[in-house]
């Protein structure tokens, strides 16, 4: 049955499955300074024009409703890249000023993170969640197609030393940097910077994934533990992607030592956690998508552009998120890729 129309209402986010949208992800350009090979072609991609994109005000209006309407607390600004944006610190201050402020974050590669760290910490950003799957540079710049590592560490430092909290975010590739798994997490244990494993997505537009190269958060697991001893946080995860856990030193004789931290893994495919999904997200093109793998969108940008008022946009971005799938699929090779890539999504 479809929600009654509830324009004017100051009513949540919510689906046919009873949830209900409380983490919003704005997707602040399309472009990107690496080349992934998991997310993106070695020519890069097509972007969408500047002026398709949603302009500072328009972000700014978009997440006054998210907040204002919508309960929304938690805001995380993804990409493509968003350091590219020319005006990335006057988003996040008109974002830090509205009235109900949500938590603000941003996902980067952290390029260029070193000269506006603290810029972004003075605006009001609070949390930057650093893509980075290696600290070995020449399996970095295999998986990147860019020799830039020591831009991306100079950017962590920056953000540390500003006082924004971070971590770090890594896909792990079988046969590619997956033995590194364990150096990776030492190195951000050794500097406070909690590290998040995720499995590889179908969001490559060349839609080369496939089942069998996925490093699964199980085989992770199994690989880590090699090392450390992991101890499944007891803490809820409140619809949080990630499962944590405390990681505790193996001492010489096998047994558990000192607490070093803790990590997080991320199971997109494998342990699917839609059913606790608290997430809605905007396209850098402002067009709302209630699922990361489904191709339905919604646009909102045009309308506002149009003369919408706030109430016909709320309405829009409600009945969005009330057609929300129940889940993305099961972990199969049939699992369906959707039509545009990350970089165009957004995270």
């Amino acid at each position: 049955m479809a929600p009654a129309t509830m324009l004017g209402s100051t009513g949540g986010l919510l689906d046919r499955f009873g949830r209900r949208a409380v983490d919003l992800r704005v997707s602040l350009t399309e472009r990107c300074n690496l080349r992934c090979t998991y997310c993106m072609p070695a020519a890069g991609l097509p972007f969408a024009p500047d002026d398709a994109l949603m302009t500072a005000a328009e972000i700014e209006r978009l997440v006054r409703l998210a907040t204002d309407r919508f309960g929304v607390r938690k805001v995380r600004f993804t990409g493509g890249e968003p350091m590219l944006r020319h005006d990335l610190v006057n988003v996040i201050a008109r974002c830090a000023a509205l009235p109900d402020a949500p938590e603000l974050s941003l996902t980067t590669n952290a390029i260029g993170l070193a000269h506006r760290a603290a810029a972004l910490y003075d605006a009001g950003l609070r949390r930057v969640n650093v893509s980075l799957d290696t600290v070995d540079p020449d399996v970095f710049t295999t998986v990147t197609r860019r020799p830039f590592l020591d831009k991306v560490i100079a950017g962590l430092e920056a953000a540390r030393a500003a006082g924004l909290a971070i971590k770090v975010n890594a896909v792990l590739l079988r046969g590619v940097n997956d033995h590194l798994a364990p150096d990776l997490m030492r190195w951000c244990l050794d500097r406070g910077y909690e590290l998040r494993f995720i499995e590889q997505m179908p969001l490559d537009p060349d839609h080369a994934w496939d089942r069998t190269s996925m490093v699964t958060a199980a085989e992770t697991r199994a690989m880590l533990s090699e090392s450390f001893a992991l101890v499944p946080d007891e803490a809820p995860r409140d619809g949080a992607p990630a499962e944590r856990f405390r990681v505790l030193a193996r001492t010489a004789d096998g047994g558990v030592g000192a607490e070093l931290g803790t990590i997080g893994i991320i199971a997109s495919i494998t342990e699917s956690f839609c059913a606790d999904c608290t997430r809605t997200r905007l396209t850098a093109d402002g067009n709302v998508r209630s699922c990361l793998f489904s191709d339905d969108e919604t646009d909102v940008l045009g309308p506002m552009r149009q003369g919408a008022s706030d109430d016909e946009v709320a309405e829009l971005w409600r009945l969005a998120m009330w057609a929300k799938p129940r889940d993305h699929g099961d972990d199969s090779d049939d699992l369906v890729h959707p039509t545009r890539g990350m970089s165009a999504i957004g995270g």
